[in-house]
């Protein structure tokens, strides 16, 4: 059934980022629109787009999920790869499963290392982190 699902989200995901969906849907909108007049903008007329574009985001939101999960998990396993193939530190290897705070320690940590780094290769440097 995950594989299933795997597809069906990227099939989904994929068709929907492409230029003829969105005329699709503002084709629906301006159809629906046009179509007031002659429903006398009646609450039954409003429910029907209302109804439409809910469901539709509500699905959409776990398909696009989906597949931003499977890119990210692909994209963490390639990074990982790329770390410990190099000579890039093994201790960067798995930071995507700590908490925000331990996150922020080693991204400190990470900092003062730069810092230190610049101010011992040139004295006259600034200290800023972010350059």
């Amino acid at each position: 059934m995950e594989k299933t699902f795997n597809r069906l989200a990227g099939a989904v995901a994929h068709a929907t980022g492409r230029p003829w969906a969105f005329a699709l849907c503002l084709a629906s909108v301006i159809i629906w629109a046009a179509t007031g007049p002659m429903f006398h903008y009646s609450e039954t007329w409003q429910l029907i787009i209302n109804t439409g574009t809910t469901i539709i985001t509500f699905l959409m939101v776990f398909l696009i999920q989906n597949t931003q999960n499977r890119d990210g998990a692909a994209i963490q396993a390639k990074l990982d790869e790329l770390i410990r193939s190099g000579a890039g530190k093994n201790d960067f290897i798995g930071i995507e499963h700590l908490t925000e705070a331990e996150v922020d320690a080693f991204r400190k940590a990470c900092a003062q290392a730069k810092q230190t780094k610049e101010a011992t290769t040139n004295p006259r440097s600034q200290s800023s982190v972010c350059r």
